[in-house]
């Protein structure tokens, strides 16, 4: 029997998103052939919720670019910890983690992995500063977003592996009754609900453009949740909310800001719709929307092209409102449509997100990176004052 891999993952840690929903699912469903571990950054949600579950959790230091001695503090305390606990691999989800703890993990002779959770374009400082410490092994949760690895490190092997997703079981039926009746929505109502972090490239503005267009047509109403975290974030919220009122629709977009029930959420709508107005390197909210029997509309761009089919969706171009528009009226006045397209949703979920497989699958790939002993010789890295401020 092979020994359970160890493994410490590194992360930020001050926000909470796709990254942070990653590490949780890794640490709720290890599995006996993995030892996951933690090292962020910063305190915060992301933190206790692995403490919650369980898992170790170490803390680097908050790090802060205008304080270069933050970074050192950081990588001393990593340096420490990997002299104490011998792990096999570690792994760095993002390009600013691998930037602080690559080196760190190099000179210890560690194999060495990158976990894009983006799409790279190899121009950002972050990138370039990661760039100086190329991995063993990169992964990535979508084929387009393994495509972009080769701007940050050309000739480093690459995988793509779909990010495990837990799909709670939910009561379809109480849950709509539960929370129509929280938000005052009638059962009637063909709900539109969108969950996401607040970032411009969600595609917010698009989708309160084309509901702006439905003005004049009843019995649906949306649901936008999803809690600013930054100050940018607020601003960008109250514009929305600026915009909902100018299109005379404010009554009948609900912003419902941070929600920790989503699934029961998403159970209680209609339609999942986030007409993304970029590409993006994966979508958990489309994976949880298709479990949750939603139809779901998107934009034809990145990942989203490779999760959402005809089976399952409606893609539309880009930062186009009125076709936007025209899909969501089939959906709210073809409920048969809606059943058929929500109905097809779980299976795709899981034949992309099932966390047994996935799981099994990265832990086949981390234990191959632990066994080559020819660990890649340390690259110097970009000192900390060379840092844009």
């Amino acid at each position: 029997m092979n020994a359970p891999v160890r493994v410490l993952h590194c992360s930020s840690g001050n926000l909470y998103g796709g990254v942070e929903t990653l590490l949780a699912t890794l640490a709720r469903q290890a599995t006996p052939g993995a030892c996951p571990e933690y090292a962020l950054c910063f305190e915060g949600r992301s933190s206790a919720e692995l403490r919650e579950v369980g898992a170790n959790v170490h803390q680097l230091a908050p790090v802060r670019l205008r304080r270069p001695w933050t970074i050192w503090q950081a990588r001393r305390n990593l340096s420490q910890l990997l002299a104490k606990r011998p792990f096999d691999v570690v792994v760095c989800h993002g390009g600013w983690p691998h930037w602080i703890c690559g080196p760190v993990v190099r000179r210890r002779g560690t194999p060495l992995v990158f976990w894009l959770h983006d799409l790279a374009g190899g121009t950002h400082w972050v990138e370039r500063l990661a760039a100086a410490t190329p991995p063993d092994l990169a992964l990535a949760g979508s084929r387009c977003a393994a495509e972009t690895i080769k701007h940050i490190f050309p000739g480093v092997p690459r995988e793509v592996i779909y990010p495990p997703v837990a799909l709670p079981a939910v009561d379809r039926v109480k849950a709509r009754e539960s929370i129509r009746a929280e938000l005052a929505t009638s059962r009637e109502a063909v709900v539109i609900v969108l969950a996401s972090r607040f970032d411009p490239l969600k595609g917010h503005r698009t989708l309160i453009e084309a509901l702006g267009r439905l003005q004049e047509r009843p019995g649906w109403e949306a649901w936008i949740a999803g809690g600013a975290q930054q100050a940018h974030e607020h601003h960008y919220l109250d514009e929305l909310q600026k915009q909902a009122q100018a299109a005379g629709i404010a009554e009948r977009v609900r912003f419902l800001g941070h929600r920790s029930d989503v699934p029961t959420l998403l159970a209680a709508a209609d339609i999942f719709c986030q007409p993304n107005l970029r590409p993006e390197s994966f979508g958990l909210a489309f994976v949880e929307a298709m479990d949750a029997a939603l139809p779901v509309v998107s934009t034809k761009i990145g990942a989203a092209e490779e999760i959402v089919d005809a089976s399952c969706g409606i893609l539309v171009p880009p930062n186009d409102s009125a076709t936007l528009t025209a899909s969501l009226t089939t959906l709210i006045e073809e409920p048969e449509t809606r059943r058929r397209l929500g109905s097809a949703g779980p299976a795709r979920a899981r034949d992309l997100c099932d966390p047994g497989a996935a799981l099994a699958r990265l832990e086949t790939l981390l234990r191959d990176v632990s066994r080559d002993k020819e660990a890649r010789p340390f690259v110097r890295s970009i000192p900390a004052e060379a840092v844009p401020r």
